[in-house]
C-alpha cells in the first residue's frame, strides 16, 4: 500500500459516506472532506466531520499506518495540534495529542471497494519491459480528455519556465531585457553549451550591451573574449587579434568581470551549431533589433518571429567556423528549426510570464502560435507516439515531455488524468 492511494481515495471521496465509524467504532459522518495542502503542516486544513454526534472542525493527516505519526514525529510538531482525524490504511498503534487526547482513526481497509484496490495494482504492477506504467491501456482514455489534459500539462510546464524567469528576474533587478538576453544566450547554446552561455548572459551586465549595440565588432569582442574564445596566444589571424585588443580595451572600461563564466565547448557539435556561430548570430540579432524585447512581446504569429530572426553572422563567419580557417562560404543564417525551438523555449515563455507580470491573459494567443509549430522530435516523444499517442504539434511534444518528466518518472499516475481513468475503471 502507498499513502499517494489513500490520498487520492481521500480527495477524491472514493469511500463511502455512510455507515462510516471510526476504528473505536464510533460513528462518522464527513460533512467536508477539507482543502489539500501541498506545503509542510497536515495534509488537508479545514475539514468539517460530525464523530459519535459532535461536530469537529479542523485538520486531517494521512498515512499508510497510524505509527507513522510518531515516524514522522508529528506529535513534537503544533502544526499537528488541531488534526481531527488520522486517515489510515490499518491502525497499528493509538496515537495521541499532547494532552494525551485518542485521535480519532478512519482505516480505510474496512471501507474501499476492491475494484479501486485491483485496479490501482494493476496500474502499478510492475515491469522491466514497460516504458510507463499505463502503456498496454493508454489507448482506451477518451480522446477529448486526454487532449484536454496536455493543454493543462502544457500550460504547466510554462508555469515553471515563468519560475525560472522569476529567479532571474529578481537577480536582474526586474530589467526584462536583460532576463531575456541571458535566456536568449543560454538557447543559442543548446543543450551542449546551454551552461556555460548562460555563465556568460549572468556575467555581463545588459547596460554594457545597451552601448555596444551600435557596434558589431564590439558586441562580439565581448562575447567572444569573456567565453575565453580568444585565448589562442599564438594564432596570427588577422580578426582574432583585433577582437582581443578590442575586447582587453573594453574590458579594462566598463570593469568587466570574468570569475565564473564557462568556457565553451566545441565536441562533436555540428560546425553550424559552434559557439563562434552563434554568438556572431546573436551579436547580429542585438546590433539589427535594437528594440528586440518590445518586438518579441507583440509577436502573435510565428511569421513574425520569422522576420524578427531573420539574422546571419558577421562577414568573417561567412567563410569560417574557427578562427584562423577557411571553410566554405555560406550565409550562416538562423534555420527556421533553430527559431521555432527559441519559440518554444524562450519566446513564449517570456511572453507567457511578462503578459501574466502585467495582468494580461494570453492563453489563446499562445496556443495559436505553438499550435503551428512543428512537433519535437526525440526519443520519448517517438515512444509516446508508438503508443498511439498522436502528437501533431509542438504543444503536444511539449505536454508529452512535461507528463514523462513529472509524472510517469515519477510514478504520480493518481495525479495523472490517464491514472485516474484507469482507476475508476473507465
Amino acid at each position: 500500500m502507498r499513502e499517494d492511494l489513500i490520498h487520492y481515495i481521500w480527495k477524491n471521496g472514493k469511500i463511502p459516506f455512510v455507515n462510516l465509524y471510526t476504528s473505536r467504532r464510533k460513528a462518522l459522518q464527513i460533512i467536508s472532506l477539507g482543502i489539500h495542502n501541498y506545503d509542510s503542516g497536515p495534509d488537508f486544513f479545514h475539514a468539517q466531520l460530525e464523530i459519535d454526534g459532535q461536530l469537529w472542525v479542523g485538520n486531517v493527516e494521512i498515512h499508510v499506518k497510524s505509527s507513522d505519526w510518531y515516524a514522522h514525529q508529528h506529535n513534537l510538531d503544533t502544526n499537528y495540534d488541531n488534526v481531527i482525524l488520522h486517515v489510515v490504511w490499518e491502525e497499528d498503534k493509538v496515537v495521541y495529542r499532547k494532552n494525551r487526547e485518542e485521535i480519532p482513526a478512519l482505516e480505510l481497509k474496512n471501507f474501499i471497494p476492491g475494484s479501486v484496490l485491483t485496479n490501482y495494482y494493476k496500474l502499478f504492477k510492475s515491469s522491466k519491459d514497460n516504458f510507463i506504467n499505463c502503456e498496454n491501456d493508454l489507448n482506451s482514455i477518451d480522446n477529448f480528455k486526454f487532449s484536454s489534459w496536455l493543454e493543462r500539462l502544457y500550460f504547466e510546464r510554462l508555469e515553471e519556465k515563468s519560475n525560472e524567469i522569476n529567479k532571474l528576474l529578481i537577480e536582474a533587478k526586474n530589467d526584462w531585457e536583460k532576463v531575456l538576453f541571458i535566456l536568449l544566450l543560454k538557447n543559442f547554446g543548446l543543450k551542449l553549451n546551454s551552461e556555460a552561455f548562460l555563465s556568460l548572459g549572468r556575467a555581463l551586465e545588459f547596460g554594457i550591451v545597451r552601448k555596444l549595440m551600435p557596434n558589431v565588432f564590439q558586441l562580439e569582442s565581448v562575447l567572444f573574449g569573456l567565453a575565453g574564445l580568444l585565448d589562442n596566444v599564438s594564432s596570427k589571424d588577422k580578426v582574432l587579434n583585433q577582437m582581443k585588443v578590442e575586447y582587453f580595451y573594453l574590458r579594462d572600461k566598463f570593469r568587466i568581470k570574468e570569475e565564473g563564466v564557462q568556457s565553451p565547448s566545441f565536441f562533436r557539435l555540428r560546425p553550424a551549431n559552434f559557439p563562434t556561430i552563434r554568438l556572431s548570430q546573436l551579436a547580429n540579432l542585438y546590433v539589427n533589433r535594437p528594440q528586440l524585447f518590445g518586438a518579441i512581446m507583440t509577436i502573435k504569429e510565428i511569421s513574425q518571429a520569422y522576420e524578427i530572426f531573420n539574422i546571419s553572422t558577421s562577414s568573417y563567419w561567412k567563410n569560417h567556423y574557427v578562427f584562423g580557417k577557411l571553410s566554405t562560404k555560406r550565409e550562416n543564417k538562423l534555420t527556421r528549426n533553430f527559431i521555432n525551438l527559441l519559440l518554444i523555449n524562450t519566446i513564449l515563455p517570456m511572453i507567457f510570464c511578462f503578459s501574466k507580470w502585467q495582468g494580461i491573459d494570453v492563453s489563446s494567443r499562445i496556443i495559436s502560435i505553438i499550435n503551428t509549430l512543428k512537433r519535437e522530435d526525440n526519443k520519448i516523444i517517438r515512444k509516446f507516439n508508438n503508443l498511439g499517442v498522436n502528437c501533431s504539434n509542438a504543444m503536444d511534444s511539449q505536454a508529452i515531455l512535461q507528463l514523462y518528466n513529472t509524472y510517469c518518472t515519477k510514478n504520480r499516475c493518481l495525479e495523472c488524468v490517464v491514472g485516474d481513468s484507469l482507476l475508476k475503471g473507465k
